[in-house]
């Protein structure tokens, strides 16, 4: 399966999950807080700037994956943003938080420390249930 057009840094910084109906579903490398990354197929650079049908199904993908992180990995708090200064293509960010991970009350960005990795079982039923759930198209690793 050939990767869709994914800016180098996001792809040396995730793993690649796969493609929801909007765009592709990345997964920040440290394991220290679920972070994924969800990446639009648009050449826009600002979520706002979507055109309103975009940017609801754009929306829908995200909530699914919050649901995903609230339902399955059972966290309570999901931040949302779209952040991307460095990252120019447009990507959003949804962040599994609770009061025990390594960076709160603080943001992740800039303060996530560590290299924890997830095991390539955890990647393989994460992915399984995304596609349930999510309606996320995967290849094999």
């Amino acid at each position: 399966m050939e990767l869709p057009d994914i800016h180098p840094q996001l792809l040396a910084d995730t793993h690649y999950l796969g493609q929801l109906p909007t765009g592709s579903l990345l997964l920040h490398r440290n394991a220290s807080v679920p972070w994924f990354i969800l990446v639009p197929e648009t050449r826009l650079e600002d979520f706002l700037d979507l055109p309103e049908v975009h940017r609801q199904a754009v929306l829908a993908d995200c909530a699914a994956v919050s649901a995903f992180v609230k339902t399955v990995l059972g966290f309570a708090k999901v931040n949302f943003a779209g952040i991307g200064n460095l990252v120019p293509q447009m990507h959003l960010h949804v962040v599994a938080r609770a009061p025990d991970d390594p960076c709160w009350p603080r943001p992740v960005w800039g303060n996530l420390e560590g290299d924890a990795a997830y095991s390539p079982a955890t990647l393989s039923v994460w992915r399984t249930t995304l596609e349930h759930m999510a309606g996320l198209e995967t290849a094999p690793l």
